[in-house]
């Protein structure tokens, strides 16, 4: 791909429906640099744990988003199933969101450009974006994704568990008064339940190079 626009894909979508496996393969294919933007919160959420405080203090979380370091996305323990509910309740906060939101523009928009996953990059955090992808799946598909992902990491959950905090979660993002999750008017819808990782991926590549050619 040529540099002399900042090439910008978005990979928006619900919890389990495979944005972060699909953005970081276009981010590789494309020779983009890659951010996952939900490890901000997880960040957020972690560095709240680690002061002994719970994820429902609004203003103690948006003053560590304002003092977040990028070595601070490494952390492995951001997997972490518990953090990662801790952040969906910290992403809800409006304040928090316009926070990280020059952080994630200024990653976007730096050249060549970047690929971002999230629940609001190609409504919020990049509505001018080259292309826009939602990634989507039926429940009980992203709760076996979720179960077959956290047996990997050796850790053991019960499906009833993990349904029951998909459905917390799924309604949290889609519920939000600020920036919920949503499909973006002029993304390509991908739903993902019956497909492979290598079909979604040639789906979205064939529709990202149709959707470059157009802007240039």
């Amino acid at each position: 791909m040529a540099n002399s626009i900042c090439f910008v894909i978005t990979v928006d979508g619900p919890s389990a429906s495979g944005k972060g496996t699909l953005a970081r393969r276009l981010a590789k294919h494309f020779c983009l640099r890659y951010l996952d933007t939900g490890s901000i919160y997880r960040a957020i959420a972690f560095k709240m744990e680690k002061n002994g405080c719970d994820s429902l203090q609004a203003e103690l979380a948006e003053r560590i988003a304002l003092r977040l370091a990028k070595e601070d996305l490494n952390e492995p323990e951001l997997r972490r199933e518990d953090i990662g509910l801790k952040a969906s309740v910290i992403a809800a906060y409006p304040k928090v969101r316009e926070a990280v939101l020059d952080y994630q523009r200024e990653f976007a928009y730096t050249l060549p450009g970047a690929v971002l996953d999230g629940r609001d990059i190609g409504t919020v955090v990049c509505p001018n974006a080259t292309a826009k992808i939602y990634l989507d799946a039926n429940r009980e598909i992203r709760v076996t994704r979720r179960l077959k992902e956290l047996q990997l990491r050796g850790m053991e959950s019960i499906e009833a568990h993990v349904l029951l905090e998909m459905k917390e979660r799924d309604k949290r993002d889609k519920k939000r008064s600020v920036a919920p999750l949503k499909l973006a008017q002029d993304a390509y819808l991908i739903d993902s339940s019956n497909l492979t990782e290598d079909e979604v991926f040639e789906n979205a590549v064939c529709f990202i190079e149709k959707k470059y050619g157009e802007v240039v």
